[in-house]
């Protein structure tokens, strides 16, 4: 044998052993969560066609596989934490807004129930999170260490926007980047990749950003000139067609959208929400090149998710709480060692709730039976795969407390119910802006049966539970100051 073909042998030995040893480690787990980030960076997104600088979500979603059609299980963020947390939907638990009382739900506070990290905890992995992860349940007892999110403080002379006060604003912030709590969150983060670790270890990253206000530095607003911005296609009797408790989804906080659209601020606001949306990738990105670096490259599962979608006026809306698109889309993508292959899309209609089951079945370990997600694996695996629609949503208004509302996102459209007998049907595959609602079009009844037959029935979901009396609404700075 010559010294070339021994060489050659000894080398890929050598890349065989490496490859077992690695095979043979536990995954671990980088768990990313963004909060009010809406799917706009997608590169085939059909309803916003302008620039997302987001060069590291990305690079990510390119180097494993990222799911176009991922919906939240509610469209608020305790209820859909909630959600993907504990792997119990909110037909389930009662739990479809954040003032509701999760103590009170029994189907979460029953001993079967274990979070996310409780999995990982049972499970001998060291559990670490920093940053916005969970909102109102998450089984405390469950983590080694937990750090939650602080907002960072208004700058002085706020609002800036002069439209609002409290957090409907947005402008340059006077802290440095390195001040941020976002930015602080990532440097936990990343201390805990450069160390050693003698145990597998779970560790979740969550930003407060894009959540408004929208302050930040000014050179992620420089990254949008104004005069470049592209604003969301807006139609102006958009809900003229919408039953009336559909309508009223979008009062409140929704009438925002008006206020900032006729004061001419629209294509500031935008800009306000990309350059967030910027920093955040920025955060993100510091903490995905940390696990490039460190030796858990190879065996670390990575998934990063929004929590909901986010409207920018459209249907006449801001901000999120709806169940169409702009409310219910999310982000989601995977890169799991051995499993993924770079450049994955799957166009299947996906859950946030089928994470929890989803990086258990990667990790090797058994969920518990409360979970109603469905593992991902297939699809992870062969991203085109048959699937069946997990894409239910749930809420409730909180001035209708009483009823739930469920929709579902289907390869057939959208079909929304609004407690007993009001309904909404959009035919996505011609209207993707679910302008026109087709409910009592009779060219889509057999679709319309189908669609209802896949969502929980009114008298099978559970009904929202009742609202924290006690808790009360947080007066501004200058409301506070005239107490």
């Amino acid at each position: 044998m010559n010294k070339i073909c021994l060489a050659f042998l000894l080398i890929a030995s050598s890349f065989d052993i490496t490859r077992a040893d690695a095979a043979d480690k536990p995954m671990n787990v980088l768990f990313l969560v963004a909060d009010d980030l809406n799917s706009w960076l997608l590169e085939d997104a059909d309803r916003y066609a302008g620039k997302v600088v987001a060069p590291n979500l990305r690079k990510l979603a390119a180097s494993g596989v990222i799911f176009n059609h991922a919906y939240t299980a509610a469209p608020v963020c305790s209820p859909s934490r909630t959600a993907f947390f504990s792997g119990v939907a909110p037909w389930k638990s009662g739990i479809y807004n954040n003032a509701q009382t999760i103590s009170n739900s029994e189907v979460l506070n029953q001993d079967a129930v274990l979070s996310l990290a409780g999995l990982f905890k049972t499970n001998g992995y060291g559990t670490f999170g920093y940053g916005k992860i969970t909102h109102g349940w998450d089984q405390k007892e469950n983590w080694d260490v937990k750090v939650g999110h602080k907002r960072d403080p208004a700058p002085p002379g706020a609002p800036l926007a002069k439209l609002s006060g409290g957090e409907q604003d947005w402008g340059p912030i006077h802290l440095t980047e390195e001040q941020m709590n976002d930015t602080g969150g990532a440097d936990k983060a990343i201390a805990v990749l450069e160390q050693q670790h003698d145990k597998p270890f779970f560790l979740a990253y969550g930003t407060f950003n894009p959540h408004m206000p929208w302050y930040v530095p000014q050179k992620y607003f420089d990254m949008y000139p104004l005069d470049q911005i592209v604003l969301p296609e807006l139609k102006h009797d958009d809900l003229d067609d919408l039953p009336p408790l559909a309508k009223a989804v979008s009062d409140g906080i929704g009438s925002f959208a008006d206020k900032v659209i006729e004061s001419g601020k629209h294509k500031e606001a935008v800009q306000a929400y990309l350059a967030t949306t910027s920093y955040v990738d920025t955060q993100f990105g510091r903490v995905l090149d940390a696990l490039e670096k460190s030796p858990y490259k190879d065996n670390t599962v990575i998934v990063f998710l929004t929590d909901h979608g986010f409207h920018l006026g459209e249907k006449h809306h801001w901000q999120k709480t709806t169940l169409w698109e702009e409310g219910t889309h999310t982000l989601l993508m995977f890169r799991a060692p051995g499993v993924t292959t770079a450049g994955g899309v799957s166009e299947r209609f996906v859950s946030l709730i089928d994470i929890y089951p989803t990086l258990a079945e990667l990790c090797g370990l058994t969920p518990p039976a409360t979970i109603d997600g469905r593992s991902l694996v297939p699809l992870l695996k062969a991203p085109k795969a048959p699937w069946e629609s997990t894409a239910i949503t749930g809420l409730c208004n909180k001035t209708k407390t009483d009823l739930a509302y469920i929709s579902i996102r289907h390869e057939l459209g959208r079909y929304t119910r609004y407690g007993i007998e009001e309904e909404e049907f959009y035919d996505t595959t011609k209207d993707p802006h679910e302008w026109t609602n087709q409910i009592d079009n009779p060219i889509y009844a057999t679709i319309v049966e189908k669609l209802r037959a896949l969502v929980p029935g009114f008298e099978d979901a559970a009904q929202p539970l009742p609202s924290a009396l006690t808790k009360k609404r947080r007066g501004t700075p200058k409301e506070k100051k005239k107490k």
